[in-house]
């Protein structure tokens, strides 16, 4: 079994990518405990010593603010805290994504800057441990204050409460609990508040669409060039003479990674009786790459995100300080998940076009891509559905961030969306994969009109083993398990 110990040095993206792809196991490192410890004790004798109210700690939430809690009343107001905020509603939030939260939340914790008991950060890592995730749901956080809503279903399970995933189940958290001898937690003063404040929820989609944005970056380059090549296009505009005089980084390295994946190929050098291609082949560089120089910059705000304590009020032992500020508000991200969506649902509007290209009877190629079009429909179809999913994409790429609702009787006035934000750009994602997969089923079908020419050592191996799950249409055939499976090979393959 692989361990990952949660510490305060740096995660990257990657590692939380391997840590939910090879599924290790958390472990508390001696400095986490330390600092978990050390904070949890200054903030027990900070209640002690200090006369005025600590928000959060010693007094109610929100617009709730100026009133005090009683010494004996602080258990229950954390516990009631956790309750009265799961009001999460809608679609329920993919595993996968549910991990990476409860990840996340363990390593913000971690910082000693929240005031937790260590026995709440240790359930948690034994939830991950043991795959108990709690259900969330998509909607209920404005992305400020945190994601209370779905921050609190996480932490539900830590009072018995809810619902989680085990074994493949929907179960009663009390259930799973029992069998696994688990008392429930008693939080302590602010333990709610540190759990429910805070951006894991946005943090998580965020990271997830990352690692996805760059798996579609590489799948749209490789795509895009197997589609030039299916075109019979042409090579001179990935010249990196002409990108050198305007060396934007993603538009030379596309160009690059374009030249190379066609290096070799029968195809590309043949001699051509056209003078230029239409823009979503030539202008590959440009617009591919101005989406990589996009992601580039999103991945950087996300990985400082996940290695920042968000939640409210911060406890600094080290300081004597307990300040309530908004490191909880969610505007950093939620500002960069939209501009990801537009990047990436550019990728998926360009290969729309190139699809929409390669079945439209140009460049020798058969209309619909298959030999008796009339007879056979071929490929009509899934260009129909590809232009359906560009479309919806582009109405998803509304930005969330410019929105805001005033909330909590006007103490909360405004906040991020960014949770909207991080939901839409899930589907734009998803999205992406579905269009690129139905390029990939129209290039693959076209090339096999220039037989018996072939194109690079690279693109033909790609062929040949998309060739394994995907056949050649030759009639008319039902095609979604065709697009289902090409789309399953991306995410597997890249």
């Amino acid at each position: 079994m692989k361990v990952h110990q949660i510490s305060p040095e740096h995660l990257s993206i990657e590692k939380v990518k391997q840590i939910i792809s090879d599924n290790y196991t958390l472990k508390l490192s001696a400095e986490a405990i330390k600092r978990i410890v050390r904070c949890r004790e200054y903030l027990d004798k900070k209640m002690e010593t200090q006369q005025e109210p600590i928000y959060g700690v010693t007094t109610g939430f929100g617009s709730l603010c100026n009133i005090s809690i009683g010494k004996d009343e602080l258990s229950q107001l954390q516990k009631n805290l956790v309750m009265s905020h799961a009001c999460g509603t809608g679609e329920k939030v993919p595993q996968d994504i549910v991990k990476i939260t409860l990840l996340l939340k363990v390593q913000s914790l971690s910082y000693g800057f929240s005031g937790v008991q260590l026995i709440t950060v240790e359930r948690l890592i034994e939830m991950f441990n043991n795959n108990i995730l709690p259900v969330l749901y998509q909607q209920g956080s404005l992305g400020a204050s945190g994601d209370l809503a779905p921050l609190a279903h996480l932490s539900l399970p830590l009072l018995g409460l809810g619902e989680v995933y085990f074994n493949g189940e929907i179960c009663p958290a009390s259930e799973i609990m029992k069998r696994k001898n688990w008392q429930p937690i008693e939080l302590q003063s602010k333990e709610g508040l540190a759990l429910l404040n805070g951006t894991q929820f946005m943090s998580s989609y965020a990271v997830y669409s990352i690692i996805r944005a760059e798996q579609l970056s590489e799948a749209a380059d490789m795509i895009g060039a197997l589609s030039l090549d299916a075109y019979d296009g042409r090579i001179e505009p990935f010249n990196l003479a002409v990108h050198l005089i305007r060396p934007h980084f993603g538009q030379l390295k596309t160009a690059e990674t374009i030249l190379e994946l066609l290096s070799g190929s029968q195809i590309i050098t043949q001699e051509k009786t056209h003078v230029q291609d239409p823009y979503s082949f030539r202008c590959m560089p440009q617009v591919h790459g101005a989406s990589k120089d996009a992601i580039r910059y999103v991945k950087s705000v996300i990985t400082t995100e996940i290695n920042s304590a968000t939640d409210n009020p911060t406890v600094i032992p080290d300081k004597d300080l307990v300040i309530s500020a908004g490191n909880f508000h969610g505007q950093p991200l939620a500002i960069v998940m939209d501009f990801l969506a537009i990047a990436i649902a550019e990728l998926g509007s360009i290969s729309g076009q190139r699809t929409y290209q390669l079945i439209s009877g140009k460049r020798n190629l058969p209309h619909f891509l298959v030999a008796k079009p009339g007879l056979n429909s071929g490929f009509m179809i899934p260009q129909y559905t590809a232009a359906s999913i560009v479309s919806q994409s582009k109405q998803l790429c509304c930005p969330a961030s410019v929105d805001s609702i005033e909330s909590s009787q006007g103490q909360e006035d405004h906040v991020s969306m960014g949770a909207n934000a991080a939901t839409k750009l899930y589907r734009v994602v998803e999205n992406t994969f579905r269009v690129l997969g139905i390029e990939l089923f129209n290039a693959a079908q076209a090339l096999e009109f220039r037989r018996p020419l072939r194109s690079s050592d690279i693109l033909e191996f790609l062929v040949e083993k998309y060739r394994e799950i995907v056949p050649f249409i030759d009639n008319d055939d039902v095609m979604y398990p065709h697009i289902d499976n090409s789309v399953n090979f991306l995410k597997r393959n890249f």
